[in-house]
């Protein structure tokens, strides 16, 4: 297989040509592998003179050869799209050329082309509209996984994972059994085994405020703690359920790796507040890798200049532990 990965341009109304620009300028000092770019490449240029970054724009065929990923020139293969100007609102008319460019990238790993790929911020609500909750849940179902996707927001010092995702919070009680969780966990479990030869420590939140509740059917009780006490049978190291309100105070000193919430913003926010831009997104579960900035498309800073690419930069860079 090439060992090259390819990088969805994502919606082109918004940060995702500034980070790319940004992050191939410095690709000799964090990467080790190959990338080239899934977009349009008319758009791309218009944005360039926009940014006013100086890089030449190369266009690359589907059979290309590591070789043509090398050099000065950021390689690109060109989707249709017809933009007339460099940036414009966010709309239902770039969905298509979205859509297109995801099923050019798994095309490229159907052929063994790529390892995985990283895909720029997109507007789920634009997108998707209610057919799928994001783009964690949309990929599943592609390849026919659906319901085995995992969300991992990974930071090496501390990952989460919501078992819940893109829900209203009156659904998650609903939402949430022991499955599901014990389900999660063994594939987050078996990821960092595969990358970092590790036995992570999983933190397992409750659901209720201080893991309390006045009915004596709990979802501590009833759902939570009986996951957490089959999760230590299978010999993985669990403990919960963690009052959610101090496990992010008390991460560090347990040595937690992990902290699984039941709902996306029970971790999500948090998290971000710790790490802001060093975290990555990894959807587990799919046949390939998959990674993504930890952000949105950031539609009040365009063409500003100022967006931050290190969220993008953690998402090239977690192929170098790809083999």
């Amino acid at each position: 297989m090439n060992k090259s990965i390819a990088i969805i341009a994502g919606e082109p109304n918004s940060i995702s040509s500034e980070i790319i620009f940004k992050s191939w300028k410095l690709r000799k000092k964090y990467y080790h592998k190959n990338f080239f770019i899934i977009g349009n490449i008319r758009t791309l240029n218009l944005q360039k003179k926009k940014l006013k970054y100086h890089i030449n724009i190369k266009k690359i065929n589907r059979n290309f050869k590591t070789n043509d990923l090398n050099g000065a020139e950021l390689p690109v293969y060109d989707i249709p799209y017809n933009q007339k100007r460099a940036f414009e609102k966010i709309s239902s008319k770039s969905n298509k050329y979205i859509f297109r460019c995801f099923n050019e990238a798994l095309k490229f790993f159907k052929e063994k082309k790529i390892l995985g790929f990283v895909n720029c911020p997109v507007s789920k609500e634009s997108l998707f509209k209610n057919k799928h909750k994001g783009v964690t849940e949309f990929l599943s179902q592609k390849v026919g996984k659906k319901n085995n996707e995992v969300m991992l927001i990974y930071n090496k010092k501390l990952s989460v994972s919501p078992v819940t995702t893109h829900i209203p919070l009156r659904q998650v009680n609903k939402k949430i059994n022991q499955h599901k969780i014990v389900k999660k966990v063994i594939i987050i479990n078996n990821f960092y085994k595969k990358f970092f030869n590790k036995k992570p420590n999983f933190a397992i939140l409750g659901l209720n405020p201080h893991n309390f509740s006045p009915s004596k059917k709990s979802e501590e009780i009833e759902i939570i703690n009986k996951a957490v006490k089959n999760l230590i049978k299978l010999k993985i190291k669990a403990k919960g359920p963690i009052s959610p309100d101090t496990s992010f105070m008390t991460f560090d000193k347990y040595k937690f790796d992990v902290i699984i919430g039941m709902y996306h913003d029970q971790v999500l926010t948090p998290f971000k507040a710790l790490f802001n831009f060093n975290a990555i997104n990894i959807t587990l579960g799919l046949p390939y890798i998959r990674t993504s900035p930890d952000h949105g498309t950031a539609e009040n800073i365009i063409g500003r200049q100022i967006a931050n690419p290190k969220s993008l930069i953690e998402s090239i860079k977690f192929f170098n532990f790809v083999k």
